[in-house]
C-alpha cells in the first residue's frame, strides 16, 4: 500500500515537471504562466513584510529611543568639549598677556553683572585678599575693559568703559590727537574734545594716553567708526567701537599697583 502511494506521488511529480517544461518551452505560454505565479508571490511578499513590520515595531521603537538618547548624549559631550576648548583659548590669551606685560596682574572671572540699565558693571571673584583695591584698571588680551570701583575681601566690582560715568584720557595712535573717551551704555564709546582741525579718520586706532593715572599708557581702547560735529560747531567727536566685547566678558586681568 505504501509502495502504491509512493508511485502515485512520483507520477504526480513527473506530471508537474512535464507541465512546467511544456509551459516554459512554449514562448506563447511562458509569459502568462510566469505571470500567474508573480502576483501570488507579490501578495505573499507584501503580507510577510507587513507582518514583519508589525512584529518588530516595538523592537524598532526601543532601538530608535536608545539611539536618540545616545545622540543627545554625544551632542552634550560635544558642546562641553567645545566650551572647554574656547575657555582654554581665552585663558591662554590672558596668560600670554600676563607673561608679556611689565605690570603685575591678577586674573579674575566675571561672576555677576549689573541688573540695571543705568550702569555697566560686573562682579569679579577676586578682592582685597588677592591684592585688589579700588581704582585699579581692568583689561583683557584685547584691550581696556574698565576699572575697579569697589573691593571686598574676596570679590570686587568693576565699572566697564561703556559706563557714562567712566572717562579715559585717550590718543589717536596714528596722529597722536588727544581726547577723552566716555561710555554711552550702548555698543560704542564717544571720544570728545576734538578740535575741528583734529587729524582723525574712520578706522583710526584709539589707545590710552596715560594722562589718567588709573589707566597705563598704550592699552587698546577701540577703533573709530564715525566722526561727527558737536552742536556748538566748535569741536568734533568720534564714535569708537570698543576693542573688548564687553557683553561677552568672562575673564579679565586686574593691574595691581
Amino acid at each position: 500500500m505504501f509502495k502504491l502511494k509512493d508511485k502515485r506521488i512520483a507520477y504526480a511529480a513527473i506530471c508537474i515537471v512535464i507541465v512546467f517544461a511544456v509551459f516554459l518551452s512554449t514562448p506563447a505560454l511562458r509569459t502568462p504562466f510566469l505571470d500567474s505565479f508573480r502576483y501570488p508571490f507579490s501578495i505573499l511578499a507584501f503580507i510577510r513584510r507587513e507582518v514583519s513590520a508589525f512584529v518588530f515595531f516595538h523592537r524598532n521603537y526601543v532601538q530608535k529611543e536608545r539611539l536618540q538618547k545616545e545622540n543627545d548624549l554625544l551632542k552634550t559631550k560635544l558642546e562641553l568639549a567645545d566650551e572647554a576648548y574656547r575657555e582654554n583659548a581665552r585663558l591662554k590669551d590672558i596668560l600670554d598677556l600676563k607673561q608679556q606685560s611689565t605690570f603685575r596682574m591678577v586674573a579674575a572671572r566675571v561672576i555677576a553683572r549689573s541688573p540695571d540699565n543705568w550702569s555697566s558693571a560686573v562682579m569679579l571673584d577676586k578682592g582685597k585678599s588677592h591684592g585688589i583695591r579700588k581704582g585699579m584698571a581692568v583689561v583683557t588680551f584685547a584691550g581696556l575693559a574698565g576699572k575697579v570701583t569697589e573691593a571686598s575681601e574676596r570679590s570686587s566690582k568693576a565699572m566697564l568703559i561703556n559706563d557714562p560715568n567712566l572717562g579715559v584720557s585717550a590718543v589717536i595712535k596714528r596722529s597722536r590727537q588727544e581726547g577723552l573717551v566716555c561710555g554711552t551704555l550702548g555698543s560704542t564709546l564717544v571720544m570728545r574734545y576734538l578740535t575741528k582741525e583734529s587729524d582723525i579718520q574712520v578706522s583710526d586706532t584709539v589707545i590710552t594716553s596715560g594722562l589718567t593715572p588709573v589707566f597705563p599708557k598704550g592699552f587698546m581702547i577701540g577703533t573709530v567708526v564715525a566722526i561727527g560735529e558737536e552742536f556748538s560747531g566748535l569741536s568734533r567727536y568720534a564714535l569708537v567701537k570698543p576693542a573688548v566685547d564687553l557683553s561677552a566678558l568672562e575673564e579679565v586681568l586686574i593691574i595691581v599697583k
